[in-house]
Protein backbone atom coordinates (compact mmCIF):
# COMPACT_ATOMS: atom_id res chain seq x y z
CA UNK A 1 0.00 0.00 0.00
CA UNK A 2 0.97 3.63 -0.31
CA UNK A 3 -1.10 6.25 1.48
CA UNK A 4 -0.13 9.77 2.47
CA UNK A 5 -3.50 11.47 2.69
CA UNK A 6 -3.39 12.29 6.43
CA UNK A 7 -0.97 14.25 8.61
CA UNK A 8 -0.07 11.26 10.76
CA UNK A 9 1.18 9.10 7.93
CA UNK A 10 4.08 6.95 9.04
CA UNK A 11 7.35 8.87 9.44
CA UNK A 12 5.68 11.85 7.81
CA UNK A 13 6.05 10.32 4.35
CA UNK A 14 3.61 7.45 3.69
CA UNK A 15 2.05 4.35 5.21
CA UNK A 16 3.32 1.36 3.23
CA UNK A 17 2.67 -1.70 5.41
CA UNK A 18 -0.42 -0.78 7.41
CA UNK A 19 -2.09 2.55 7.95
CA UNK A 20 -1.42 4.47 11.15
CA UNK A 21 -5.21 4.76 11.11
CA UNK A 22 -5.28 0.90 11.19
CA UNK A 23 -6.52 0.34 7.64
CA UNK A 24 -5.00 -2.73 6.01
CA UNK A 25 -3.29 -2.87 2.61
CA UNK A 26 -6.38 -4.70 1.35
CA UNK A 27 -8.68 -1.86 2.48
CA UNK A 28 -6.30 0.78 1.10
CA UNK A 29 -6.30 -0.88 -2.32
CA UNK A 30 -10.09 -1.21 -2.35
CA UNK A 31 -10.42 2.46 -1.46
CA UNK A 32 -8.16 3.32 -4.41
CA UNK A 33 -10.32 1.16 -6.67
CA UNK A 34 -13.47 2.76 -5.30
CA UNK A 35 -12.15 6.19 -6.25
CA UNK A 36 -11.19 4.90 -9.68
CA UNK A 37 -14.61 3.45 -10.48
CA UNK A 38 -16.20 6.65 -9.12
CA UNK A 39 -14.14 8.55 -11.70
CA UNK A 40 -15.62 6.25 -14.31
CA UNK A 41 -19.16 6.98 -13.17
CA UNK A 42 -18.40 10.71 -13.19
CA UNK A 43 -17.34 10.47 -16.85
CA UNK A 44 -20.32 8.33 -17.83
CA UNK A 45 -22.80 10.63 -16.06
CA UNK A 46 -21.38 13.75 -17.70
CA UNK A 47 -21.65 12.09 -21.11
CA UNK A 48 -25.20 10.93 -20.34
CA UNK A 49 -26.43 14.44 -19.53
CA UNK A 50 -27.89 16.57 -16.80
CA UNK A 51 -30.68 14.18 -15.87
CA UNK A 52 -28.17 11.74 -14.38
CA UNK A 53 -25.79 14.28 -12.85
CA UNK A 54 -27.42 14.87 -9.44
CA UNK A 55 -27.90 11.15 -8.80
CA UNK A 56 -24.33 10.38 -9.87
CA UNK A 57 -22.92 13.23 -7.78
CA UNK A 58 -24.56 11.82 -4.66
CA UNK A 59 -23.14 8.38 -5.42
CA UNK A 60 -19.58 9.54 -6.15
CA UNK A 61 -19.80 11.92 -3.20
CA UNK A 62 -20.49 8.98 -0.90
CA UNK A 63 -17.56 7.13 -2.47
CA UNK A 64 -15.25 10.05 -1.80
CA UNK A 65 -16.46 10.44 1.79
CA UNK A 66 -16.10 6.70 2.37
CA UNK A 67 -12.36 6.98 1.70
CA UNK A 68 -11.75 9.88 4.11
CA UNK A 69 -9.41 8.85 6.92
CA UNK A 70 -11.07 6.92 9.78
CA UNK A 71 -14.40 6.33 8.04
CA UNK A 72 -14.60 2.83 6.55
CA UNK A 73 -12.33 -0.11 7.37
CA UNK A 74 -14.61 -2.90 6.08
CA UNK A 75 -13.26 -4.61 2.95
CA UNK A 76 -16.56 -6.38 2.24
CA UNK A 77 -18.52 -3.13 2.49
CA UNK A 78 -16.05 -1.41 0.16
CA UNK A 79 -16.28 -4.24 -2.38
CA UNK A 80 -20.08 -4.02 -2.38
CA UNK A 81 -19.92 -0.26 -2.96
CA UNK A 82 -17.41 -0.72 -5.79
CA UNK A 83 -19.68 -3.20 -7.56
CA UNK A 84 -22.77 -1.01 -7.07
CA UNK A 85 -21.01 2.00 -8.59
CA UNK A 86 -19.69 -0.06 -11.50
CA UNK A 87 -23.22 -1.30 -12.20
CA UNK A 88 -24.54 2.27 -12.19
CA UNK A 89 -21.68 3.32 -14.48
CA UNK A 90 -22.33 0.47 -16.91
CA UNK A 91 -26.05 1.22 -16.99
CA UNK A 92 -25.16 4.59 -18.54
CA UNK A 93 -23.41 2.73 -21.39
CA UNK A 94 -20.16 4.70 -21.71
CA UNK A 95 -18.72 4.41 -25.22
CA UNK A 96 -15.76 2.20 -26.01
CA UNK A 97 -13.46 5.21 -26.44
CA UNK A 98 -14.19 6.47 -22.91
CA UNK A 99 -11.36 6.53 -20.35
CA UNK A 100 -10.37 3.23 -18.77
CA UNK A 101 -12.08 4.12 -15.46
CA UNK A 102 -15.39 4.23 -17.33
CA UNK A 103 -14.97 0.98 -19.25
CA UNK A 104 -12.75 -1.48 -17.36
CA UNK A 105 -14.34 -4.69 -16.12
CA UNK A 106 -14.26 -5.44 -12.43
CA UNK A 107 -12.43 -8.58 -11.36
CA UNK A 108 -14.49 -11.47 -10.07
CA UNK A 109 -12.62 -12.34 -6.88
CA UNK A 110 -11.70 -10.29 -3.79
CA UNK A 111 -7.96 -10.79 -4.32
CA UNK A 112 -8.22 -9.70 -7.93
CA UNK A 113 -10.15 -6.57 -6.89
CA UNK A 114 -7.30 -5.71 -4.55
CA UNK A 115 -4.82 -6.16 -7.40
CA UNK A 116 -6.89 -3.81 -9.56
CA UNK A 117 -6.81 -1.23 -6.79
CA UNK A 118 -3.05 -1.50 -6.44
CA UNK A 119 -2.67 -0.93 -10.19
CA UNK A 120 -4.39 2.47 -9.97
CA UNK A 121 -3.01 3.59 -6.62
CA UNK A 122 -0.61 6.42 -5.82
CA UNK A 123 2.59 4.42 -6.19
CA UNK A 124 1.64 3.16 -9.65
CA UNK A 125 0.61 6.63 -10.81
CA UNK A 126 3.79 8.20 -9.44
CA UNK A 127 5.85 5.80 -11.55
CA UNK A 128 3.85 6.93 -14.56
CA UNK A 129 3.38 10.69 -14.01
CA UNK A 130 6.01 11.72 -11.46
CA UNK A 131 5.59 13.07 -7.91
CA UNK A 132 4.64 16.66 -8.77
CA UNK A 133 1.72 15.80 -11.01
CA UNK A 134 0.51 13.04 -8.69
CA UNK A 135 0.90 15.35 -5.70
CA UNK A 136 -1.41 17.84 -7.40
CA UNK A 137 -3.80 15.05 -8.34
CA UNK A 138 -3.94 14.10 -4.68
CA UNK A 139 -4.31 17.71 -3.50
CA UNK A 140 -7.34 17.99 -5.76
CA UNK A 141 -8.65 14.56 -4.74
CA UNK A 142 -8.36 15.31 -1.03
CA UNK A 143 -10.07 18.64 -1.53
CA UNK A 144 -12.86 16.81 -3.35
CA UNK A 145 -13.13 14.35 -0.47
CA UNK A 146 -13.68 17.24 1.92
CA UNK A 147 -16.22 18.87 -0.40
CA UNK A 148 -18.04 15.55 -0.77
CA UNK A 149 -18.16 15.09 3.01
CA UNK A 150 -19.65 18.53 3.59
CA UNK A 151 -22.10 18.05 0.71
CA UNK A 152 -23.16 14.72 2.17
CA UNK A 153 -23.94 16.31 5.54
CA UNK A 154 -26.00 18.99 3.79
CA UNK A 155 -27.78 16.48 1.55
CA UNK A 156 -28.96 14.51 4.60
CA UNK A 157 -30.71 17.69 5.73
CA UNK A 158 -32.32 18.20 2.32
CA UNK A 159 -29.88 20.76 0.90
CA UNK A 160 -27.90 20.36 -2.31
CA UNK A 161 -26.30 22.62 -4.87
CA UNK A 162 -26.17 21.82 -8.59
CA UNK A 163 -22.88 23.73 -8.95
CA UNK A 164 -21.24 21.63 -6.23
CA UNK A 165 -22.55 18.43 -7.81
CA UNK A 166 -21.37 19.47 -11.26
CA UNK A 167 -17.87 20.29 -10.04
CA UNK A 168 -17.49 16.95 -8.26
CA UNK A 169 -18.22 15.19 -11.55
CA UNK A 170 -16.10 17.56 -13.63
CA UNK A 171 -13.04 17.37 -11.39
CA UNK A 172 -13.22 13.59 -11.02
CA UNK A 173 -13.58 13.26 -14.77
CA UNK A 174 -10.55 15.52 -15.30
CA UNK A 175 -8.49 13.03 -13.29
CA UNK A 176 -9.34 10.37 -15.89
CA UNK A 177 -7.09 12.04 -18.42
CA UNK A 178 -3.28 12.12 -18.32
CA UNK A 179 -3.28 15.36 -20.32
CA UNK A 180 -3.85 17.98 -17.55
CA UNK A 181 -0.64 19.84 -16.89
CA UNK A 182 0.65 20.89 -13.50
CA UNK A 183 -0.81 24.36 -14.09
CA UNK A 184 -4.19 22.93 -15.09
CA UNK A 185 -4.28 20.71 -12.02
CA UNK A 186 -3.37 23.66 -9.79
CA UNK A 187 -6.17 25.70 -11.39
CA UNK A 188 -8.62 22.88 -10.66
CA UNK A 189 -7.44 22.82 -7.04
CA UNK A 190 -8.16 26.54 -6.76
CA UNK A 191 -11.61 26.01 -8.25
CA UNK A 192 -12.07 23.30 -5.64
CA UNK A 193 -11.39 26.03 -3.09
CA UNK A 194 -14.16 28.13 -4.62
CA UNK A 195 -16.54 25.18 -4.42
CA UNK A 196 -15.40 24.52 -0.84
CA UNK A 197 -16.61 28.00 0.14
CA UNK A 198 -19.89 27.30 -1.59
CA UNK A 199 -20.45 23.90 0.06
CA UNK A 200 -19.53 25.23 3.50
CA UNK A 201 -22.18 27.94 3.04
CA UNK A 202 -24.63 25.25 1.93
CA UNK A 203 -23.97 23.17 5.03
CA UNK A 204 -24.26 26.22 7.28
CA UNK A 205 -27.68 26.95 5.78
CA UNK A 206 -28.70 23.32 6.24
CA UNK A 207 -27.65 23.17 9.90
CA UNK A 208 -28.99 26.56 10.94
CA UNK A 209 -32.17 26.11 8.91
CA UNK A 210 -32.95 22.87 10.72
CA UNK A 211 -31.55 23.51 14.20
CA UNK A 212 -31.41 27.32 14.50
CA UNK A 213 -28.40 29.62 14.82
CA UNK A 214 -25.97 28.51 17.55
CA UNK A 215 -26.17 30.54 20.74
CA UNK A 216 -23.45 31.01 23.38
CA UNK A 217 -24.11 28.11 25.75
CA UNK A 218 -22.17 26.61 28.68
CA UNK A 219 -21.71 22.85 28.31
CA UNK A 220 -21.21 20.54 31.25
CA UNK A 221 -17.97 18.62 30.70
CA UNK A 222 -18.65 15.64 32.93
CA UNK A 223 -20.92 12.81 33.95
CA UNK A 224 -24.48 12.84 35.27
CA UNK A 225 -25.87 9.87 37.21
CA UNK A 226 -27.90 7.54 34.99
CA UNK A 227 -27.92 5.44 31.82
CA UNK A 228 -25.93 6.89 28.97
CA UNK A 229 -25.34 7.04 25.20
CA UNK A 230 -22.30 8.76 23.73
CA UNK A 231 -22.52 10.27 20.23
CA UNK A 232 -19.34 11.00 18.30
CA UNK A 233 -18.58 12.16 14.76
CA UNK A 234 -20.21 15.20 13.15
CA UNK A 235 -23.77 14.39 12.06
CA UNK A 236 -26.31 16.67 13.75
CA UNK A 237 -29.24 14.91 12.04
CA UNK A 238 -28.32 11.63 13.73
CA UNK A 239 -28.00 13.37 17.08
CA UNK A 240 -31.43 14.96 16.62
CA UNK A 241 -33.02 11.60 15.78
CA UNK A 242 -31.34 9.94 18.76
CA UNK A 243 -32.53 12.67 21.12
CA UNK A 244 -36.09 12.21 19.91
CA UNK A 245 -35.91 8.42 20.28
CA UNK A 246 -34.40 8.52 23.77
CA UNK A 247 -36.89 11.04 25.16
CA UNK A 248 -38.61 9.50 28.19
CA UNK A 249 -36.39 6.40 28.28
CA UNK A 250 -34.23 7.58 31.16
CA UNK A 251 -31.12 7.50 28.94
CA UNK A 252 -28.93 10.57 29.02
CA UNK A 253 -27.16 11.61 25.82
CA UNK A 254 -23.59 12.93 25.74
CA UNK A 255 -21.62 14.39 22.88
CA UNK A 256 -18.04 13.41 22.13
CA UNK A 257 -15.34 14.95 19.97
CA UNK A 258 -16.61 17.20 17.18
CA UNK A 259 -20.20 16.87 18.42
CA UNK A 260 -19.46 19.29 21.29
CA UNK A 261 -20.76 22.38 19.38
CA UNK A 262 -24.16 20.70 19.00
CA UNK A 263 -25.05 22.05 22.45
CA UNK A 264 -25.29 25.56 21.01
CA UNK A 265 -28.13 24.79 18.57
CA UNK A 266 -31.57 25.73 19.97
CA UNK A 267 -33.37 22.73 18.49
CA UNK A 268 -30.85 20.33 19.99
CA UNK A 269 -30.18 21.89 23.39
CA UNK A 270 -33.93 22.05 24.12
CA UNK A 271 -33.77 18.35 24.99
CA UNK A 272 -33.09 18.15 28.74
CA UNK A 273 -31.48 14.71 28.47
CA UNK A 274 -28.69 16.14 26.29
CA UNK A 275 -26.82 16.50 29.53
CA UNK A 276 -23.25 17.32 28.55
CA UNK A 277 -20.02 16.39 26.84
CA UNK A 278 -17.76 13.46 27.63
CA UNK A 279 -14.11 13.22 26.71
CA UNK A 280 -11.85 15.11 24.37
CA UNK A 281 -10.71 14.83 20.77
CA UNK A 282 -11.15 11.80 18.54
CA UNK A 283 -7.71 10.24 19.12
CA UNK A 284 -8.44 9.72 22.84
CA UNK A 285 -11.48 7.56 22.11
CA UNK A 286 -9.93 4.16 22.87
CA UNK A 287 -9.43 5.04 26.52
CA UNK A 288 -12.55 7.20 26.76
CA UNK A 289 -14.90 4.70 25.08
CA UNK A 290 -13.53 1.89 27.27
CA UNK A 291 -14.32 3.94 30.38
CA UNK A 292 -17.76 5.10 29.23
CA UNK A 293 -20.44 2.93 30.92
CA UNK A 294 -22.99 3.01 28.11
CA UNK A 295 -23.58 2.68 24.37
CA UNK A 296 -21.55 4.58 21.78
CA UNK A 297 -22.69 5.74 18.34
CA UNK A 298 -20.14 6.84 15.70
CA UNK A 299 -21.93 8.97 13.12
CA UNK A 300 -19.18 9.95 10.65
CA UNK A 301 -15.41 9.95 10.39
CA UNK A 302 -12.98 9.76 13.34
CA UNK A 303 -13.47 6.07 14.16
CA UNK A 304 -10.37 4.27 15.45
CA UNK A 305 -9.78 0.53 15.66
CA UNK A 306 -12.18 -0.52 18.46
CA UNK A 307 -10.94 -2.20 21.61
CA UNK A 308 -12.57 -5.42 22.85
CA UNK A 309 -13.83 -3.64 25.99
CA UNK A 310 -16.48 -1.73 24.04
CA UNK A 311 -16.91 -3.50 20.69
CA UNK A 312 -20.27 -4.96 21.71
CA UNK A 313 -21.71 -1.54 22.64
CA UNK A 314 -20.30 0.43 19.71
CA UNK A 315 -22.57 1.19 16.74
CA UNK A 316 -21.71 2.80 13.41
CA UNK A 317 -23.94 4.94 11.22
CA UNK A 318 -24.01 6.16 7.64
CA UNK A 319 -20.81 5.56 5.71
CA UNK A 320 -18.83 4.46 8.77
CA UNK A 321 -18.01 0.76 9.01
CA UNK A 322 -15.64 -1.55 10.83
CA UNK A 323 -15.60 -5.37 10.57
CA UNK A 324 -17.61 -6.99 13.34
CA UNK A 325 -19.15 -3.73 14.61
CA UNK A 326 -22.95 -3.40 14.55
CA UNK A 327 -24.15 -0.98 11.88
CA UNK A 328 -27.40 0.96 12.01
CA UNK A 329 -28.63 1.26 8.43
CA UNK A 330 -31.32 3.84 9.22
CA UNK A 331 -31.56 6.46 11.96
CA UNK A 332 -33.43 3.97 14.15
CA UNK A 333 -31.37 3.71 17.30
CA UNK A 334 -33.24 0.90 19.07
CA UNK A 335 -30.23 -1.46 19.34
CA UNK A 336 -28.05 1.33 20.76
CA UNK A 337 -30.76 2.40 23.22
CA UNK A 338 -31.18 -1.21 24.40
CA UNK A 339 -27.42 -1.51 24.84
CA UNK A 340 -27.42 1.69 26.91
CA UNK A 341 -30.22 0.39 29.13
CA UNK A 342 -28.36 -2.89 29.66
CA UNK A 343 -25.08 -1.14 30.53
CA UNK A 344 -24.49 0.13 34.08
CA UNK A 345 -24.46 3.83 33.24
CA UNK A 346 -22.96 6.37 35.59
CA UNK A 347 -23.62 5.51 39.23
CA UNK A 348 -23.14 9.10 40.41
CA UNK A 349 -22.52 12.60 39.16
CA UNK A 350 -18.92 13.51 38.46
CA UNK A 351 -17.23 14.78 41.63
CA UNK A 352 -15.90 17.82 39.83
CA UNK A 353 -17.10 19.35 36.59
CA UNK A 354 -16.30 22.34 34.49
CA UNK A 355 -18.10 24.03 31.64
CA UNK A 356 -17.03 25.08 28.19
CA UNK A 357 -18.78 27.81 26.19
CA UNK A 358 -19.88 26.91 22.68
CA UNK A 359 -22.10 28.69 20.18
CA UNK A 360 -20.00 31.56 18.85
CA UNK A 361 -21.02 31.04 15.24
CA UNK A 362 -21.25 33.86 12.74
CA UNK A 363 -24.74 34.90 13.86
CA UNK A 364 -23.62 35.29 17.48
CA UNK A 365 -20.36 37.08 16.68
CA UNK A 366 -21.81 39.38 14.03
CA UNK A 367 -24.65 40.14 16.41
CA UNK A 368 -22.09 41.99 18.54
CA UNK A 369 -20.08 43.29 15.58
CA UNK A 370 -20.39 46.92 16.70
CA UNK A 371 -18.86 46.05 20.06
CA UNK A 372 -16.03 44.16 18.37
CA UNK A 373 -15.34 46.92 15.86
CA UNK A 374 -15.32 49.61 18.56
CA UNK A 375 -12.93 47.49 20.65
CA UNK A 376 -10.54 47.18 17.72
CA UNK A 377 -10.74 50.88 16.92
CA UNK A 378 -10.08 51.82 20.56
CA UNK A 379 -7.14 49.45 20.79
CA UNK A 380 -8.77 47.25 23.43
CA UNK A 381 -8.53 44.33 20.98
CA UNK A 382 -5.22 44.29 19.14
CA UNK A 383 -5.50 41.06 17.15
CA UNK A 384 -7.60 38.03 16.37
CA UNK A 385 -5.88 34.67 16.13
CA UNK A 386 -7.66 31.58 14.83
CA UNK A 387 -6.15 28.51 16.47
CA UNK A 388 -8.00 25.44 15.30
CA UNK A 389 -8.40 22.70 12.77
CA UNK A 390 -7.87 19.00 13.40
CA UNK A 391 -6.35 17.47 16.49
CA UNK A 392 -4.12 14.41 16.31
CA UNK A 393 -2.08 11.96 18.34
CA UNK A 394 1.40 12.69 17.05
CA UNK A 395 3.41 15.75 16.19
CA UNK A 396 4.18 18.85 18.20
CA UNK A 397 0.55 19.69 18.92
CA UNK A 398 1.28 21.20 22.31
CA UNK A 399 2.39 24.14 20.14
CA UNK A 400 -1.27 25.03 19.55
CA UNK A 401 -2.02 25.14 23.26
CA UNK A 402 1.05 27.24 23.96
CA UNK A 403 0.48 29.80 21.23
CA UNK A 404 -3.04 30.47 22.55
CA UNK A 405 -1.99 30.47 26.18
CA UNK A 406 0.96 32.81 25.58
CA UNK A 407 -0.81 35.22 23.24
CA UNK A 408 -1.09 38.79 24.59
CA UNK A 409 -4.10 39.50 26.78
CA UNK A 410 -5.52 41.94 24.22
CA UNK A 411 -5.81 39.24 21.55
CA UNK A 412 -9.05 37.33 20.93
CA UNK A 413 -8.56 33.61 20.24
CA UNK A 414 -11.00 32.01 17.81
CA UNK A 415 -11.16 28.24 17.56
CA UNK A 416 -13.03 25.60 15.58
CA UNK A 417 -12.64 21.95 14.71
CA UNK A 418 -11.42 19.32 17.16
CA UNK A 419 -8.23 21.36 17.49
CA UNK A 420 -10.28 23.24 20.11
CA UNK A 421 -9.53 20.46 22.58
CA UNK A 422 -6.00 21.82 22.83
CA UNK A 423 -7.60 24.96 24.29
CA UNK A 424 -10.73 23.96 26.19
CA UNK A 425 -8.91 23.64 29.52
CA UNK A 426 -7.48 27.15 29.27
CA UNK A 427 -8.92 30.06 31.23
CA UNK A 428 -8.12 32.95 28.90
CA UNK A 429 -10.36 35.46 30.65
CA UNK A 430 -12.02 38.30 28.77
CA UNK A 431 -11.18 41.40 26.79
CA UNK A 432 -13.42 44.38 26.06
CA UNK A 433 -16.25 42.60 27.85
CA UNK A 434 -15.98 39.56 25.57
CA UNK A 435 -14.61 36.08 26.28
CA UNK A 436 -11.09 35.86 24.85
CA UNK A 437 -11.75 32.30 23.66
CA UNK A 438 -14.59 32.08 21.14
CA UNK A 439 -15.51 28.53 20.07
CA UNK A 440 -16.96 28.81 16.56
CA UNK A 441 -17.92 25.15 16.19
CA UNK A 442 -16.78 21.96 14.52
CA UNK A 443 -14.88 21.71 11.24
CA UNK A 444 -18.26 21.63 9.50
CA UNK A 445 -18.80 25.16 10.83
CA UNK A 446 -15.74 26.67 9.14
CA UNK A 447 -18.04 28.96 7.17
CA UNK A 448 -18.61 30.91 10.39
CA UNK A 449 -14.97 31.97 10.46
CA UNK A 450 -15.15 32.94 6.79
CA UNK A 451 -18.33 34.99 7.33
CA UNK A 452 -16.89 36.83 10.33
CA UNK A 453 -13.58 37.58 8.61
CA UNK A 454 -15.26 38.90 5.46
CA UNK A 455 -17.71 41.01 7.50
CA UNK A 456 -14.91 42.57 9.55
CA UNK A 457 -12.89 43.23 6.42
CA UNK A 458 -15.85 45.05 4.91
CA UNK A 459 -16.39 47.05 8.09
CA UNK A 460 -12.78 48.20 8.12
CA UNK A 461 -12.64 48.87 4.38
CA UNK A 462 -9.95 46.31 3.67
CA UNK A 463 -9.54 42.69 2.63
CA UNK A 464 -8.97 39.72 4.93
CA UNK A 465 -5.20 40.15 4.70
CA UNK A 466 -5.55 43.72 5.95
CA UNK A 467 -7.22 42.62 9.18
CA UNK A 468 -5.34 42.15 12.46
CA UNK A 469 -5.90 38.43 12.01
CA UNK A 470 -3.52 35.47 12.15
CA UNK A 471 -4.44 31.91 11.23
CA UNK A 472 -2.66 29.04 12.95
CA UNK A 473 -4.16 25.84 11.60
CA UNK A 474 -3.58 22.23 12.55
CA UNK A 475 -4.56 19.65 9.97
CA UNK A 476 -5.14 15.92 9.95
CA UNK A 477 -7.54 14.73 7.27
CA UNK A 478 -9.18 15.71 4.02
CA UNK A 479 -11.94 18.01 5.26
CA UNK A 480 -9.09 20.23 6.44
CA UNK A 481 -7.64 20.21 2.92
CA UNK A 482 -10.96 21.48 1.54
CA UNK A 483 -11.02 24.27 4.14
CA UNK A 484 -7.42 25.21 3.32
CA UNK A 485 -8.26 25.41 -0.40
CA UNK A 486 -11.26 27.58 0.49
CA UNK A 487 -9.01 30.01 2.36
CA UNK A 488 -6.52 30.09 -0.51
CA UNK A 489 -9.32 30.77 -3.00
CA UNK A 490 -10.38 33.72 -0.82
CA UNK A 491 -6.84 35.06 -1.14
CA UNK A 492 -5.88 34.56 2.51
CA UNK A 493 -2.12 34.72 2.91
CA UNK A 494 0.35 33.92 5.65
CA UNK A 495 -1.46 30.87 7.06
CA UNK A 496 0.64 28.90 9.52
CA UNK A 497 0.02 25.19 8.93
CA UNK A 498 1.22 22.30 11.04
CA UNK A 499 2.37 20.37 12.90
CA UNK A 500 3.75 18.94 9.65
CA UNK A 501 3.22 20.01 6.08
CA UNK A 502 1.39 17.48 3.90
CA UNK A 503 3.56 14.66 2.57
CA UNK A 504 1.84 14.90 -0.81
CA UNK A 505 3.09 18.47 -1.24
CA UNK A 506 6.34 18.16 -3.15
CA UNK A 507 9.08 20.80 -2.93
CA UNK A 508 7.95 22.25 -6.27
CA UNK A 509 4.33 22.43 -5.07
CA UNK A 510 5.41 24.01 -1.80
CA UNK A 511 7.34 26.69 -3.64
CA UNK A 512 4.19 27.65 -5.55
CA UNK A 513 2.14 27.78 -2.33
CA UNK A 514 4.78 29.88 -0.60
CA UNK A 515 5.24 32.23 -3.56
CA UNK A 516 1.51 32.75 -4.15
CA UNK A 517 0.06 32.48 -0.65
CA UNK A 518 2.95 32.85 1.80
CA UNK A 519 2.07 29.50 3.38
CA UNK A 520 4.19 28.97 6.49
CA UNK A 521 4.99 25.88 8.51
CA UNK A 522 4.36 26.29 12.23
CA UNK A 523 7.65 27.28 13.78
CA UNK A 524 10.00 25.47 16.11
CA UNK A 525 8.22 26.98 19.13
CA UNK A 526 5.07 28.96 19.85
CA UNK A 527 7.22 31.73 21.32
CA UNK A 528 9.12 32.04 18.05
CA UNK A 529 5.96 32.38 15.99
CA UNK A 530 4.37 34.83 18.43
CA UNK A 531 7.44 37.05 18.20
CA UNK A 532 7.23 36.94 14.41
CA UNK A 533 3.51 37.76 14.40
CA UNK A 534 3.94 40.65 16.79
CA UNK A 535 6.99 42.03 14.99
CA UNK A 536 5.71 41.76 11.44
CA UNK A 537 1.96 42.00 12.00
CA UNK A 538 1.76 38.67 10.15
Amino acid sequence: MFCYQCEQTRKGTACTDKGVCAKTPEVAALQDLLLYVARGLAHAARRAGEADAADAAAIVGEALFTTVTNVNFDADALARRIRAIAARRDALAPPADAPDAATFALAATPDALVAQGEAVGIAARTDRFGPDRVGLQELLTYGLKGVAAYAHHARILGHQDAAVDAFLLEALDALNHPAPTVDELFALAMRCGEISVRVLALLDAANTGRFGNPEPTPVRMGAVKGKAILVSGHDLADLAALLEQTAGTGVNVYTHGEMLPAHGYPELKKHPHLVGHYGGAWMLQKEEFAAFPGAIVMTTNCLMEPRPEYRDRLFTRGLVAYPGIAHLDAPAFGPAIRAALEAPGFTEDAATTRTHMVGFGHAAVLGIADTVIDAVKSGAIKRFMLVGGCDGAVGKRSYFTEIAEKAPADWVILTLGCGKFRLTDLDLGSVAGLPRLLDMGQCNDSYSAVRVALALAEAFGTDVNGLPLSLVISWYEQKAVAVLLALLFLGVKGIRLGPRLPAFVTPAMLKVLVDRFDIKATGTTADEDLRTIMALGA
